[in-house]
């Protein structure tokens, strides 16, 4: 197969046409080698969709948060959550603590 019979394939036509090998071009450097590629594109719009996603489960945390915080303005509450947490007491009050057992092997393998 010679360049004469080559030449008169319709496909060889098709793809020597001047427009075509300047929108093939154009399309392949839009693609891949643009400051605004495709590739960066996908690679944005992956990152936009992990933000997305920890935006919302801080939405979340300040919700739990708050919830918290409109909790502790009672003061019953409060005092509740330094007794049990911070093993707080009034001034003439003793604190007892109470293990069973099955924690205290827990604490043990740990």
């Amino acid at each position: 197969m010679g360049l004469k019979e080559l030449k008169q394939k319709k496909w060889f036509k098709v793809f020597t046409n001047t427009y075509i090998l300047v929108l093939t071009i154009f399309v392949i450097w839009m693609a891949f080698f643009d400051t605004n590629s495709l590739l960066i594109h996908m690679e944005l719009r992956n990152e936009i969709k992990k933000l997305e996603k920890q935006k919302d489960f801080l939405k979340d945390e300040i919700a739990k948060d708050k919830e918290i915080l409109e909790k502790m303005s009672d003061k019953n509450e409060l005092e509740k959550l330094a007794r049990e947490k911070y093993y707080m007491k009034k001034e003439n009050e003793e604190i007892f603590l109470i293990e069973y057992e099955d924690s205290l092997k827990n604490k043990q393998n740990d």
